[in-house]
């Protein structure tokens, strides 16, 4: 099936582009971001969670959490990381999708621009990611993508299990806010496992060397599987891990980073995700027999 693409009004953002395949469909505004705030069978359910608070809006130069999709750089730094992305974006049409591509970013000197590009027939997006430094001296920096995922699902993530001997053959990392004993996280034999909570407020974000290159989601009989291409023998942020994932008591992120890159002046970072989407998975407690059957047959490839 061909891919459709229209121009509609979603939630109050009046200039916001529909792809669709005829089983799933994407939503990115051009009033704001880059951002994609919309994704999911059509006719069903967002997977992606909006701030309530921030649907619509435009302008301005406060920063705000919209929520959905975005493209962000790390280390994560107050001033360079939370540049408001309020502005229009500029898009036009490729293969089977669409490019948006945000006005550089003054301050940063950086431009972002990401490419949707949607299976003809199947529930499976392809997102390139880029970064380029406008400015006249090198930068170093990681592409950082991070997904918002709504409420009550459960988060399964493979844990490294690569024979190293009698070297370590992972990376658990945690932020100061983060505390080990949290109820919503499960430290499994061969994965860990994420809860989300509506009724739990509290921050909890951890990283990992997620060797595997994916994450899945599982809520509501559907499950989100990401998909990326992380490196060996690279450099990575954050103590060195390539998957980061945070919750609390509105969402859920799923994020992944491309390695640490100095970029020249006028050079581009580019970092790749898929994203999929099936239906009937249910997943309703943590159980890793069956997380077992769903990594089989829908993860691992």
């Amino acid at each position: 099936m061909a891919i459709k693409i229209d121009k509609i009004n979603f939630l109050g953002w009046e200039n916001s582009i529909k792809l669709s395949n005829g089983i799933i469909d994407v939503v990115a505004t051009t009033d704001i971001g880059p951002r994609i705030v919309r994704f999911g069978f059509e006719n069903d359910v967002n997977e992606f969670n909006l701030d309530p608070k921030t649907i619509g809006l435009k302008g301005g130069d406060e920063y705000r959490y919209y929520g959905g999709h975005r493209l962000w750089h790390s280390p994560e730094d107050r001033k360079r990381t939370y540049i408001p992305d309020n502005d229009e974006v500029d898009w036009h049409e490729i293969e089977n999708g669409v490019r948006l591509i945000q006005k550089p970013e003054k301050w940063v000197n950086t431009q972002k621009q990401i490419d949707i590009i949607l299976s003809p027939d199947e529930s499976r997006v392809r997102l390139v990611h880029r970064i380029t430094n406008l400015g006249a001296w090198p930068i170093e920096l990681s592409a950082w993508t991070i997904t918002v995922l709504n409420t009550e699902g459960i988060e399964i993530i493979p844990q490294p299990n690569k024979d190293t001997d009698l070297l370590p053959n992972r990376q658990i990392v945690l932020w100061p806010y983060s505390k080990m004993n949290d109820k919503r996280v499960y430290w499994g034999e061969k994965y860990i496992a994420l809860k989300q909570d509506p009724n739990n407020k509290a921050p909890f974000k951890l990283g990992i060397n997620n060797q595997e290159g994916w994450a899945a989601y599982a809520r509501g009989g559907h499950l989100f599987v990401k998909r990326y291409y992380p490196q060996h023998d690279t450099t990575y942020p954050d103590f060195g891990v390539s998957f980061e994932t945070y919750t609390n008591d509105w969402m859920l992120e799923i994020e992944t980073l491309s390695p640490f890159t100095k970029l020249q002046p006028g050079e581009t970072v580019e970092h790749v995700e898929e994203w999929e989407l099936y239906n009937n998975v249910n997943v309703k407690d943590i159980d890793e027999g069956a997380f077992d059957e769903v990594v089989e047959k829908y993860c691992r490839k």
